[in-house]
């Protein structure tokens, strides 16, 4: 892993929120170290390790799917 990566993040987190996207990150450990270290995981949105499913169900989303899963 490098800055270069975190830095890659930050650009994304920044334009995403310019078009009015709300991106949340989930990432490795190793990166999610890094972007620690750099100070920046408030602003790059990343998500603490096992709150991410407890987020889904508030949001009411069921299961995640792949593109052509049919439903049923």
């Amino acid at each position: 892993m490098s800055f270069s990566a975190v830095d890659l993040l930050a650009r994304l987190q920044l334009e995403s929120r310019r078009r009015g996207v709300e991106l949340r990150l989930r990432v490795a450990p190793a990166l999610r170290e890094l972007i620690a270290f750099a100070g920046l995981e408030d602003a790059l949105r990343v998500e603490p390790v096992g709150k991410t499913e407890a987020a889904e169900e508030r949001a009411g989303v069921d299961e995640e799917r792949e593109l052509g899963d049919t439903v049923g």
